[in-house]
């Protein structure tokens, strides 16, 4: 038997490279499509090669005879520009998030493509009304991002609902792990935390830090996504993905500091974040009911193998945040759209 193609966008990325892991190590063929904007070419592995092909391209220009496209089983859109990127880009943001999903979808159907999984974002949903969240929770995002991967949701259900085109959207809650973002306008608040901690600088909480998240780790996440290309029951539906505990961001630091090892490190708290979301924790039965979906691995054990990792990879703490913005909302160089 052949063995599937899956194609994935954004495939470069955090959590898309660790999704391309989990394929190749179940036997895929995998074709990853990476404008390496945010990804990278050193995120991608090595085990597996011979069934991995690498296209540099931007989802903006996917036509239904795209080369890449062809022959594609499943597939998995992840490609995306972030939260703090929305601030100080917001026509940019839209335009990738949004534009560029009704384009691939577009492309995906008339190539005749059998499923399009759609990775969207906790943050459709705003600050949470109530916890867990439901599905059915109102969406009402804080950020021009959330808003465009919300746009991306509704054009996903819509090509379900009014072509028949196989869809499925899962909205991972906050992922962390290895090969996460630390840099830039995508840099997030576990691993700055933690690279901060090792190089012995002190952590910057936005706000008052009370603000609450549910973690995932990336291992769970990409597994998450995985079975939802698999499984039929999702096609049409709309999945949490996420731990189904919320944290504060507080607790969050000082979970850090004794993954660490530096259980006095300082915390220093910031003006808050433009668009902030104040309260987020997922309610996980739709993702236990169609994708038999459980986390594995808890919040304390991911930061170990999240220290591990920066551990392993010979570069110092220190030389990792050269550079870095701690406000990473706004524009490099000042060169921000006009909202």
């Amino acid at each position: 038997m052949t063995a599937p193609r899956s194609l994935v966008t954004g495939g470069a990325g955090f959590i898309g490279s660790e999704l391309v892991r989990q394929l190749l190590d179940r036997g895929d063929h995998v074709v990853v499509v990476d404008n390496f904007v945010n990804g990278r070419r050193g995120n991608l592995p090595d085990a597996g090669a011979d069934r991995l092909t690498v296209v540099d391209a931007d989802i903006r220009t996917a036509r239904a005879d795209s080369p890449w496209l062809q022959g594609a089983a499943v597939v998995y859109h992840l490609a995306c520009l972030g939260v703090r990127h929305s601030v100080h880009s917001p026509g940019e943001n839209h335009d990738v998030n949004a534009t560029g999903t009704l384009t691939l979808l577009r492309a995906c159907r008339d190539a005749a493509v059998p499923k399009f999984v759609y990775v969207s974002s906790s943050e459709v949903y705003g600050t949470a009304r109530w916890v867990p969240m439901t599905e059915e929770h109102p969406t009402f995002p804080c950020t021009v991002y959330g808003g465009s991967k919300l746009a991306g949701e509704c054009y996903a259900r819509a090509f379900h609902r009014t072509y028949g085109y196989p869809t499925v959207v899962v909205r991972p809650f906050n992922t962390y792990g290895p090969r996460s973002h630390h840099e830039g306008d995508s840099g997030e608040v576990i691993p700055r935390f933690l690279l901060r901690c090792l190089a012995g600088q002190p952590l910057t909480v936005f706000g008052d830090g009370t603000q609450t998240r549910d973690f995932t780790f990336v291992s769970d996440t990409a597994r998450g996504i995985v079975l939802a290309g698999a499984s039929e029951a999702a096609v049409g539906r709309t999945v949490n993905l996420g731990s189904g505990g919320e944290v504060t961001i507080n607790d969050v630091a000082r979970l850090v500091a004794a993954a660490a090892n530096r259980p006095d490190a300082a915390i220093v708290h910031d003006e808050g974040r433009p668009g902030d979301v104040l309260r987020l924790c997922a309610d996980t039965a739709a993702a236990r009911d169609l994708l038999a979906f459980e986390p594995r691995v808890d919040l304390a054990e991911g930061l170990r193998r999240l220290r591990a990792w920066y551990d392993g990879q010979g570069v110092s703490p220190a030389s990792l945040l050269e550079g870095e913005v701690v406000r990473n909302w706004v524009a490099p160089d000042g060169r921000a759209e006009r909202p």
